[in-house]
């Protein structure tokens, strides 16, 4: 996983909705001190922020 600073999770490709809970959820096995700053929305300079990219794979189809 290739790491940058990101500060939206809302755009980051590690945040999906989990159908289980009914809400969206980090997929990187955060510790606790990330986590706890995940939950409280202080997390802005996450070091696994992927921008989510959905059009990639058609690009390298043209």
């Amino acid at each position: 996983m290739g790491k940058s600073n990101g500060s939206n999770c809302e755009y980051c490709v590690n945040y999906s909705y989990d159908e289980d809970y009914e809400c969206y959820t980090c997929e990187v096995n955060l510790d606790e001190d990330e986590m706890a700053h995940f939950i409280m929305g202080d997390f802005r300079q996450c070091p696994y922020f992927q921008m989510g990219d959905e059009y990639k794979i058609v690009r390298k189809q043209m």
